[in-house]
């Protein structure tokens, strides 16, 4: 597997370099800690991670907005692990959570080194769904901001991957086209589908090793990015 005639590189941003289950797990241990919530991180975390991914797929679908999402997520999350909590703290913990979570900067292993590799080579750029002050936070803390030339988040295209407008958006804000672009990312429906769909060629970032049925071509680590690229 290699590519040859790419001269733009579209990645996603959570969980494909950033790494956001770590950074997120950080991020609700300090709000915690701070706001005496006396509730064991990593248990609140088994509950989270799955509750936040099903939020994400009906903001992404356009069934509930960010308000909803942030707090919702909560809620149920809390509610799960038995802890009582009012509404107005809730969403203190979110509005906490929210500027807490850029200060954070794990990236996935790798991610550093490829891009250093890539950027004399290709036009590197983000398309990303999450929220615009958040994600930039997130670039620049993690001091990776210099190597895109352009990011793409769904506030500014007005519609979510993997709808084919944000790539669209993506493109034109690039000056790509569709044949010479790759877009690579951890979501078989947002970002591999979504290329797909508008004729960009995707690349699936497994690091989780799931097994799923797909036909995407897929790497395991960042770093076999040299190896195709």
């Amino acid at each position: 597997m290699r590519f040859t005639n790419k001269t733009d590189i579209f990645f996603d941003l959570d969980h494909t370099l950033w790494d956001f289950e770590r950074n997120s797990a950080l991020t609700f241990k300090k709000v915690f800690a701070e706001n005496s919530i006396a509730v064991d991180v990593e248990a609140f975390l088994e509950y989270y991670v799955p509750v936040n991914m099903k939020y994400w797929a009906l903001y992404r679908d356009d069934k509930i907005d960010h308000v909803t999402l942030r707090f919702m997520r909560l809620k149920e999350v809390f509610d799960l692990v038995a802890f009582e909590i009012n509404d107005e703290d809730i969403n203190l913990i979110s509005e906490e959570y929210i500027k807490y979570l850029p200060m954070f900067n794990h990236l996935f292993d790798g991610a550093l080194d490829v891009l250093e590799y890539l950027k004399p080579k290709y036009n590197l750029h983000i398309i990303t769904n999450g929220f615009q002050e958040v994600q930039n936070g997130k670039l620049r803390n993690a001091k990776i901001e210099h190597y895109f030339d352009t990011v793409t988040n769904s506030e500014m295209a007005g519609v979510k991957k993997p709808h084919p407008g944000i790539f669209e958006y993506a493109l034109e804000l690039a000056k790509a086209k569709k044949h010479t672009s790759l877009m690579i990312g951890d979501s078989l429906e947002a970002d591999m589908e979504g290329a797909k769909n508008i004729g960009i060629d995707a690349l699936f970032f497994n690091e989780a090793r799931t097994e799923l049925q797909h036909d995407f071509p897929q790497i395991y680590h960042l770093s076999e990015l040299k190896n195709i690229l």
